[in-house]
């Protein structure tokens, strides 16, 4: 079918203006030839195909193998701490700042590579940003086996630094793998679980290192736990490389949507430099961008600086801190799933994204003011409150993003959510850290519900223009007067040869 919009670079900026005015008679009679009906032609038709399922799980296992390594080490930091005390500085602050840096170089590394990362996504698709992630995510766990002695903390740093690098490759992959593999009634769904994949490998970092590694005096028993915590992750990141190799694909052979159909016939000569400035200067996702950034800045804080928290109010509660965390992540793994059914259905996605970002700020008041209660199956409620509505947020920013910036790339507007995210999860780690060691625990959490209601007053400030929506439904309207208008110009030229 023959794109409806001129080329992109010559696209304005509002849905209405960027689809050409409805075809006259004359148009119609004159494009005859040229302009196939999309609706009798299966050969140009969307089509769903059943392998769109497994790219979408196969890429949720390669996500949640890298998430996992996100945080498998923090949630033991006590534990490394010890095991590492003769390659970390002495003074006990600069030891926990180290730690914490293993968690904020998944952030950091992003900041600077997420331009060439999603120029890459945008130019060369799927395939070659999810090899490139699963290589690096595999050689990071192997390269982990070779720092198991105490005077290694810095091959440690170096491996979790590739590692990160590997999540460049991951984060703004969900929303273009949904709009690129699945339909219109789908795509929030989709959208959903490909980012449950990057929760559920958060919930087993949380849950399954201080299984494998319990705090022990024996410097030698740990450094045996850490090895086989390490060799397992080598194993399972190799095998889904390898498993990545052999089948997935790019993109389906043909579009799975009418919006994706445009969007694909419309991407020659797309000039990445140009998509991207089309993006910065849309004012609704500028905001988005920062409210994003809050709300999972929030959320990567708490994460990295959990084990702390939860020691504070619990000592020797190690285990019990992983599975709060794996509380705090499934609990939004469901979120997700919720939201994106609830997208799919009503698509409102404004009033959805500012009831989960209040409702986050209100989790996260309720989860700071019962922690001192001293009763840990609280903490357990409380914190899956605040997991569902926090990390339930997620796939809603990435859908609401897609929306609003249409026809720009999925992946590029992801991309720019998650720079966002990963500079503001820098600043809340390390001003939680400071809070926790020169104030209190309680005004560490309650810095964050501020920053909460902050973005969510931000939030309310961003205008509902759904052009995806849009843009679907005048393609339907398009292909419909076509289809109208060609039939009764054959319907006369029938009659008129009866004559």
């Amino acid at each position: 079918m023959g794109s409806i919009f001129t080329k992109k670079e010559q696209r304005p900026g509002s849905v209405s203006d960027q689809l050409l005015p409805p075809p006259t008679p004359t148009d119609l009679s004159q494009s005859k030839p040229s302009t196939p009906n999309a609706m009798e032609n299966p050969q140009l038709a969307p089509k769903e195909y059943k392998r769109r399922w497994f790219m979408l799980i196969l890429f949720v296992a390669y996500s949640f193998s890298n998430a996992y390594q996100w945080i498998h080490l923090n949630i033991i930091g006590n534990v490394i701490i010890r095991y590492y005390n003769e390659s970390l500085p002495e003074d006990s602050f600069q030891q926990e700042t180290a730690i914490d840096w293993l968690s904020m170089v998944y952030m950091l590394s992003y900041i600077p590579l997420i331009f060439p990362a999603t120029w890459l996504l945008d130019k060369k698709g799927l395939r070659i940003n999810v090899l490139c992630g699963a290589f690096l995510n595999a050689l990071g766990a192997w390269l982990k086996c070779a720092c198991l002695s105490p005077d290694r903390f810095g091959v440690l740093m170096f491996s979790q630094t590739i590692c990160a690098i590997a999540q460049i490759f991951i984060l703004g992959i969900p929303a273009q793998l949904a709009a690129t593999w699945f339909g219109p009634n789908q795509v929030s769904t989709a959208t959903s679980i490909g980012v449950f994949g990057n929760q559920v490998g958060c919930a087993a970092g949380f849950l399954i290192p201080p299984l494998l590694v319990p705090n022990s005096e024996d410097l030698n028993d740990i450094g045996r736990d850490l090895g086989r915590m390490f060799y397992i992750g080598a194993g399972v990141t190799t095998a889904l490389f390898i498993i990545i190799i052999i089948v997935f694909k790019n993109k389906p052979p043909r579009p799975p949507s009418k919006a994706q159909m445009l969007a694909e016939s419309s991407s020659d000569g797309e000039n990445y430099f140009k998509s991207l400035k089309n993006l910065f200067r849309n004012r609704g996702f500028l905001l988005l961008t920062v409210t994003y950034g809050i709300n999972t800045g929030c959320y990567y804080g708490i994460g990295t600086l959990l084990n702390p928290i939860i020691l504070h109010y619990f000592p020797g509660h190690e285990q019990n801190a992983g599975q709060i965390g794996l509380t705090l992540v499934l609990a939004g793994v469901v979120g997700s799933v919720v939201a994106g059914l609830w997208l799919d259905k009503t698509k409102t996605f404004k009033p959805t994204t500012i009831g989960i970002y209040l409702l986050s700020m209100i989790g996260m008041v309720v989860f700071t003011f019962t922690m001192d209660v001293g009763l840990i199956w609280v903490v357990f409620v409380t914190a899956g409150g605040l997991g569902f509505f926090m990390t339930g947020y997620l796939p809603v920013g990435f859908e609401f993003a897609a929306e609003i910036t249409y026809p720009e790339s999925e992946g590029t507007s992801s991309g720019l959510l998650n720079a966002s995210a990963q500079t503001f999860g820098i600043m809340m780690t390390i001003g939680m850290r400071a809070l926790l060691n020169r104030v209190s625990v309680m005004a560490a959490n309650i810095t964050v519900s501020v920053v909460l209601l902050v973005g969510t007053i931000i939030t309310a400030l961003i205008k509902a223009d759904y052009r995806r929506q849009e843009a679907g439904k005048r393609v339907i309207e398009y292909l419909d007067q076509v289809t109208f208008d060609v039939n009764n110009t054959e319907q006369s030229k029938a009659t008129t040869q009866d004559i």
